[in-house]
Formats: C-alpha cells, structure tokens, sequence
C-alpha cells in the first residue's frame, strides 16, 4: 500500500513549507476503517510516535504493558544542529522542511528495527503541538496519513505531557508525582495526578530557563545548541566570580523569572572589553549556578506544598524532565532539596529528557490504553498549555515569551 500526503503553503511563524510526506507499507488489502467508538484496553499495546515539534526529527516504538511496564522496540532521530548553527538558533523554515525531508524515512526504520508493520500496531501517536506549527504539521499529517492507510487509532499527543510522562519510560511511576518541567520553551511546576489531568502550581513569568541558557550563551558566541555549549565551558569556571542575582529569592510562591538574570549577565558581558576563555568561563558558571539555584528553591516550596496537600504519601517523588533535565548541576542542586524535603528526585535517562519520539508513543498508549483517540480532523496547536484549567484562570503558561513551544 502506498500512502501519500501533500501539505502545502503551511503558514506560521513565517513558515511557508512545503512538506511531501511518502511511506510504502504492506498492511494487507483492505481500506475499510472502524467507525466504532473506541474502548479500553487492558493487554499490551504496541504504539509508534513521531516527534518533530522543534528541531529534532524522531520516530519510535513502544509496548506498553498492563502493569505499566514500558518495552522501547526502536528508537530512531535526526538532528538538525549543523543546520540551524549558522544562525545560532533554530529557524522555523529550516526545521519545517528537515523534518518532511526525513520524517517517513524514520518511521520505516523504526518498523524494521522493532520487526513490526504497520497491522501489528495498536495505534499511531504524533506530537499535535505545541511547537512551531511547520515542523508540528510533519508530525501530525505523517502520522494521520499512516492511520488512515492502516486503519489503526490516532491519538493527537500534547507534547508537555510526553515530557511529563516520560520518566514512566523507565520504570510505572505512581501519580500524583511533583513535576518540574524545564525546557527552552517552558519552565512550570505541576502536580501530575493522572494521565491527562495536571495541575499547575507556577510558571515562568518571562523566559524559560532553557531559554535564559540559550541566549546567554549566544550572546558570549558559545555556540549551538546553546545549553550544553554553556554547561560544557562552565565547568572550567569561577562561579564567584561575577555576582549575578538569583531570581524571586527567598520569596513565597511557585513562579519563575529569568529575564532580569539574563539582562545581568548580558550587561557584564557587554562591560568586558576582550572577554577571555576565562571570562566565558567564568560567567557561564555563574548563570548555571544561579538558574539551578532558582530552580531548586522553586521547587522547595512545591515539595512543602505537595506534602501539605498528599498527607498520605510516605515517599513522594519530585520528577524533573525536559532539556534542562539534563544539566548535571541542576539535578545535583534539585536531588539535595529534593532530600531535604523527603522527597525522591527521579529524572529520565540523559536521551529521553530533551526532544524524542518514546516520550510521544507512551503518552499515546496511555490515552489509547483509556480509550481515548482522535479523529483526522485533529489541529496542529503552536500553542497548548498542559493544564487548560489552570491556563483558564491564570494566563501565564510557563512559556518564554519568544520560546518555540509556548
């Protein structure tokens, strides 16, 4: 069977992309789909995922099983780093036609890696937002195209709440979890109560923490991505050398800020007259110190919440994810007010805190799992807050103002 999909003048944040998304694969010879409602499911289910929300391509195959253990069959992604260096951040023209050029290409070696075709699937589930809207179209119509060539249930996933769920990859975490979620596009504290029911404590009132690290270090010329550039160099660094401030300190409240942070840093880069290896050195460990400092008492005041609030948890778990997971100097700074509070810091593997499609096919089991399945209609979203209650009643969505997945 030959499924082919034609996106054209895809608009949004400027992009105008022209995707052509092909996949060939044997699924038999009928074409009929069930109209029935769909129900829930108490055996394993195989799920593939696709990813390609910002500037990374992915394609993966999970099974999730009834006690909630995950098996990840095959894991396949593509970067766009060399791409989008050039201009020192991602280009959402640039990642929109990346993504269609390679995006049907994963999805096959996904299924020969995994030995599965697309009739041994449960169901497909691609990332509907939020993102830029180009690259999330890639995605999204890729996967729609395979369900309706195979007849197998679309479940449009919140990309949030992949990373949200993705620390389940490693092993069934029990809800309610304390959740810090901290990426170039989002920093919030949530409450995890359920698969699909979230509740937001605070959020970045301006940038997000990923964000502050990614324009710091290209203001100094660090290089992209941005993130790890600064954490790489910051090792060599004087942490006490600059005094920069720590965001909100000492006050009550579950809110971040990193604006004002990274104006300063930005000010005593600009006062250095020929920066040194040193200088970046030196001022980037100071900005890490300072965020994962920011962070961690943040996140000290969710953890007192959460024990207040859950009275019947012996052993609460505070669960970071997103890019900023990654950063070895915020989990050291979050696991010791983490064991202060009583609580057990769990974080995700190294490759599933940043960008991946496991995340996305788990997410989409669970809601399979539940019953709960889209139809072809289902809109890519640039903008989809993980807690639409909370969003209702405060407009802040934990998003950089300028970040690519408010």
């Amino acid at each position: 069977m030959r499924v082919v999909i034609f996106v054209s003048r895809v608009a949004g944040e400027g992009v105008k992309a022209r995707c052509f998304i092909l996949f060939r694969q044997s699924i038999g010879s009928s074409m009929d789909l069930d109209s029935s409602p769909p129900v829930a499911q108490d055996k394993a289910l195989t799920v593939l995922g696709l990813e390609s929300s910002c500037d990374e391509t992915a394609a993966a195959i999970i099974r999730l099983h009834p006690d909630g253990r995950v098996d990840v069959l095959a894991e396949k992604i593509r970067s766009q780093n060399e791409a989008h260096a050039p201009y020192g951040g991602v280009v959402p023209e640039i990642a929109a036609r990346a993504h269609a050029e390679v995006m049907d290409t994963l999805v096959e070696q996904a299924l020969a890696e995994a030995g599965q075709s697309l009739a041994d699937l449960d169901g497909i589930a691609a990332t509907a937002g939020p993102g830029l809207i180009g690259g999330v179209m890639a995605a999204l119509m890729t996967a729609k195209g395979l369900a309706l060539g195979s007849g197998k249930p679309l479940i449009a996933v919140n990309h949030l709440e992949g990373h949200a769920l993705s620390p389940r990859l490693s092993e069934p975490l029990a809800f309610p979890y304390l959740l810090l979620l901290v990426s170039g596009g989002h920093t919030q504290l949530l409450i995890a109560e359920s698969v699909g029911q979230y509740h937001r404590l605070g959020s970045t009132m301006d940038d997000a923490a990923g964000e502050a690290f990614d324009k710091t270090a290209k203001v100094m010329g660090l290089g992209f991505p941005g993130g790890p550039a600064l954490e790489k160099i910051a090792q060599s660094g004087n942490p006490d050398r600059f005094a920069l401030p720590t965001p909100l300190a000492h006050r009550p409240g579950f809110d971040f800020s990193f604006a004002g942070l990274k104006t300063a840093a930005r000010q005593i880069w600009d006062g250095l007259d020929v920066p040194t290896h040193t200088d970046k050195a030196d001022l980037a460990a100071s900005m890490q110190r300072q965020i994962a400092k920011s962070l961690a008492e943040r996140s000290t005041n969710a953890m007192k919440y959460f024990t207040e609030t859950y009275t019947d948890i012996d052993n609460p778990t505070l669960v970071v994810a997103g890019g900023v997971a990654a950063n070895k100097l915020v989990r050291s700074h979050l696991e010791e007010v983490a064991g202060t509070q009583g609580f057990r810091l769990f974080a995700p593997p190294m490759k599933w805190c940043t960008d991946n499609a496991a995340m996305i096919a788990l997410a989409g089991a669970e809601h399979l799992r539940r019953g709960e399945t889209d139809d072809l209609s289902a809109p890519a979203r640039a903008r989809w807050p993980l807690d639409a209650a909370s969003a209702k009643l405060d407009p802040a969505i934990g998003s950089g103002r300028k970040g690519p997945k408010a």
